[in-house]
């Protein structure tokens, strides 16, 4: 899988980039997800953009922000710069209720290369956001830090997203020590452990435990090479009972963890269930389909996968690493 577009709607608008210091004629501020992208305005640095579009769109009435590409020609820059900007100019966004970091496609950069940061100020510097959305993942092998999280408690957030091919322990850790009352939407690309996503089972413990997020009513648990594991889990959890969605789709599955989620808990009160980019066989496909149909639950077990085959050893791998 690869990002071959950008986000096209955010938080219920249509995303619109900001075209750049020659704009001239631009949208009312509350009717678009703004985007900022170095890119699309040719490779203007995004100080220089950052203050053309705070100067020229009325930011007391901006809804939601998508950051795109901020760095330019010469190669790739840490996320800490751009971050600070938004962070320091927060009172002059008190409408803003949705924001993604990293909105860039595969040809841009790699997800893994995305140089991230501690991205917990953007939820410290806007306690009304009810969205927030992270791309990329373990930067270091690049020589910077990785994405991070501190614990917070956020009373207004409802959907709380990473997209990463590696996702660090450390973030999932800090997700199941937050706050977060408000938590309806809870997505997180695990990744695998070559490109920063060193989580374990354990690290989701406060999250499968139920209780931490009373609010939630979709979990994804996603593009991990310990699916298998993860379902096991997800199988006699707590949290499972609460929700309306469930996805453990883009990862290694395999009938062994199939096996286990249909020899657990009843899932039958799910409207969804998604499995998709899997490696189940056929017959543990039909298993699953025939399990819930009774209770209408729709069940996605589109793309399915065959294993790699090299040196006799089957070889699985998910939906999004590098």
């Amino acid at each position: 899988m690869t990002f071959a577009e950008h986000l096209t709607t955010f938080n219920g608008l249509p995303v619109h980039t900001y075209p750049g210091l020659d704009a001239e004629e631009l949208p009312a501020a509350d009717s678009v997800a703004w985007r900022l992208d170095t890119f699309a305005a040719d490779l203007v640095a995004f100080d220089k953009l950052w203050e053309s579009f705070t100067e020229r769109v009325p930011s007391a009435s901006v809804r939601a922000l998508v950051i795109g590409p901020w760095w330019g020609e010469d190669g790739y820059d840490d996320l800490l710069p751009v971050l600070e900007k938004i962070v320091a100019a927060a009172d002059r966004f008190p409408a803003l209720r949705a924001l993604f970091l990293a909105d860039a496609t595969s040809e841009e950069c790699e997800i893994s290369w995305l140089q991230l940061t501690d991205v917990t100020p953007a939820l410290e510097a806007f306690p009304l956001l009810e969205e927030f959305g992270v791309r990329g993942g373990d930067s270091s092998g690049l020589g910077e830090e990785p994405l991070s999280l501190r614990p917070v408690r956020h009373e207004a957030l409802r959907v709380l997203r990473f997209e990463s091919g590696g996702l660090p322990g450390q973030v999932v850790r800090a997700v199941g020590a937050c706050e977060l009352p408000a938590l309806e939407r809870l997505d997180m690309w695990l990744g695998v452990r070559q490109y920063g996503g060193d989580a374990a089972v354990a690290d989701l413990a406060p999250i499968l435990g139920g209780g931490r997020f009373p609010a939630l009513r979709h979990l994804g648990l996603e593009d991990s090479e310990i699916q298998d594991e993860i379902a096991a889990a997800v199988a006699s959890a707590p949290v499972v009972a609460q929700l309306e969605s469930l996805s453990l789709a883009m990862g290694t599955l395999t009938d062994t963890g199939a096996e286990a989620l249909l020899g657990g808990q009843p899932l039958g009160h799910l409207k969804r269930l998604d499995l998709h980019h899997h490696f189940l066989s056929e017959a543990m496909a039909d298993r699953v389909r025939a399990a819930l149909a009774a209770a209408g639950t729709e069940v996605d077990l589109s793309d399915r996968q065959v294993p790699q085959v090299w040196r006799d050893t089957e070889w699985r791998y998910v939906a999004v690493s590098e």
